[in-house]
């Protein structure tokens, strides 16, 4: 048996396309949504192709609040990888979602330009960047509530 024809018998998206595009169609038009179990209901960041809770293959999508607190986060200053083409500074940081999973973000800056202002277990919130930065990198945005 074809390793795709094994992947169809056990139900798993085929392509990362199907398992990403979702997430980054919606912050495209400046939305935040997590993956969410039609059997179990558990909310799951990053996208699966199983429900980890109880390994349901039948996984929708749920937009959230975007409301949250920052875990822990740092400032990069110095030598991005070359396929994050992105000038150095720029700030990373874990939140968890009050609808509670956590997943990886970009921090904007603050009004002075530095990111000064976030401590860890701050609250932050969704602010989605345009839709140009999501295209060239889906990820999720957040700033100081």
């Amino acid at each position: 048996m074809a390793t795709a024809d094994v992947l169809k018998d056990t139900g798993y998206i085929q392509n990362d396309t199907e398992l990403t595009g979702p997430f980054a169609a919606a912050l495209a038009k400046g939305n935040l949504i997590v993956q969410k179990c039609n059997d179990c209901a558990a909310l799951i960041m990053y996208p699966k192709y199983r429900c980890p809770a109880c390994f349901s293959g039948s996984l929708g999508w749920e937009q959230v609040s975007g409301a949250g607190q920052l875990q822990t986060f740092t400032i990069l200053r110095y030598g991005p990888p070359s396929t994050f083409d992105v000038e150095a500074p720029y700030g990373i940081g874990i939140v968890k979602l009050d609808e509670g999973p956590q997943l990886m973000c970009r921090l904007h800056p603050g009004p002075d330009g530095t990111w000064d202002h976030y401590v860890c277990n701050q609250r932050v919130s969704f602010a989605p960047a345009d839709a140009a930065e999501i295209a060239e990198r889906a990820a999720a945005w957040f700033t100081a509530a």
